[in-house]
């Protein structure tokens, strides 16, 4: 069983920046694609990034040039930078993870933290 633990939401003004974690444990010798979802008030959960096996990255057209995906495995923790942050960018983040890329993809992963919350003031 994989946790995922996410961090590091908070309140910021428009045009700044925040660094969102998600602490995984509980892993087999599974290798696992992550990715970070968000969701809004009264709308769909949509895909923000995905860094799969090979660390290969995908954004959202929405966020491209301003938020950038990456992990440590080290640590065994993934990160979500993110810059230049817009009102619209006010949600509630979850990081997910599961072995099939195009699972997460469709954002039907296996595992799911509980979220992180971002607001973005204008």
């Amino acid at each position: 069983q994989v946790q995922l633990v996410e961090s590091g939401g908070g309140s910021v003004q428009a045009g700044g920046s925040l660094r969102l974690s998600c602490a995984a444990s509980g892993y087999t010798n599974i290798r696992y694609s992550m990715g970070w979802f968000r969701q809004a008030p009264g709308k769909e959960r949509e895909r923000v990034a995905t860094i799969d096996t090979f660390v290969t990255t995908s954004y959202a057209n929405s966020v491209k040039g301003r938020f950038t995906i990456s992990k440590d495995n080290a640590k065994n923790t993934l990160y979500l930078q993110m810059n230049s942050l817009k009102p619209e960018d006010t949600a509630m983040y979850y990081c997910a993870a599961d072995p099939d890329l195009s699972r997460l993809w469709l954002g039907r992963g296996q595992y799911w933290g509980q979220g992180t919350q971002v607001i973005v003031s204008s």
